[in-house]
């Protein structure tokens, strides 16, 4: 049976992530195993071995094609493959298939719209909407997914322009507020100016105001530092409830 001839410079690797970098007009590329590249840079994994299918760098991965020594030195200034190796995991640019993009674009989608789900409710019943219904909104005004920008910081985006088709509102967090006697009714009149807050209930308990307050989600640290660095620690802040919702799920006609 005659022998199977596999050139010197090809490594044959299958099921592999791909990270590639142009440099001095050429193509480098590294193999990486699925779903590893993303903890490499984020820190998460920091042993290299788990994250380089071989460690080589390759002018084309799909045809086996390991770049040449010269090539390395002309283009990085070394030929320390290792090194290259997290230049090119650091810096290059994850290939991924259609298929691939797609699916990562659906399940951020769904992730966005869980996010605002889990944030907002409908302001005049104060009832949560179904995921499913903030996904058809999303649609509806056709937002676009921004794929280098974590979840988090679209749903605040997507909340904002929802607004405008549907009635929609952070929930608000509840607060108990504990002011001194002396600075009760300057900072009373202070905390009621903070975006919206809304004074549910005031007693006094001895020498001390206490309030019982909702906020927007987004005005808790101005609130935090009111009670922390202009009371100078005479009050106290305890939050009740970190979302004041109705239980049930919101139903959009």
């Amino acid at each position: 049976m005659p022998k199977i001839f596999t050139p010197t410079n090809q490594i044959r690797l299958t099921n592999v992530a791909v990270v590639r970098m142009k440099k001095s007009g050429k193509r480098f590329e590294v193999a990486c195993y699925k779903n590893k590249v993303l903890s490499w840079r984020n820190g998460t994994e920091k042993d290299l071995d788990e994250v380089l299918q071989t460690v080589a760098v390759f002018n084309n991965v799909s045809k086996g094609e390991v770049a040449k020594k010269e090539e390395l030195q002309k283009a990085f200034g070394t030929d320390n493959v290792t090194e290259i190796c997290k230049e090119i995991l650091t810096k290059g640019e994850l290939q991924v298939s259609e298929k691939e993009r797609q699916d990562q674009l659906e399940s951020m989608f769904k992730e966005i719209a869980t996010n605002v789900a889990d944030k907002c409710v409908n302001p005049e019943t104060k009832r949560p909407y179904p995921v499913s219904i903030i996904e058809k909104s999303m649609k509806d005004i056709h937002y676009s997914i921004k794929p280098h920008r974590n979840a988090k910081q679209q749903a605040l985006d997507v909340i904002r322009l929802l607004k405008e088709s549907i009635p929609l509102e952070r929930a608000k967090m509840r607060l108990k507020l504990t002011l001194p006697a002396k600075d009760a009714k300057r900072f009373k009149e202070r905390i009621s100016r903070v975006s919206s807050t809304v004074t549910e209930s005031e007693k006094w308990e001895g020498e001390r105001l206490v309030l019982t307050c909702l906020i927007d989600p987004g005005s808790y640290r101005e609130m935090d530092d009111i009670m922390r660095i202009e009371l100078k620690g005479a009050g106290a802040l305890e939050v009740l409830n970190l979302k004041e919702i109705k239980e049930g799920e919101e139903v959009l006609e």
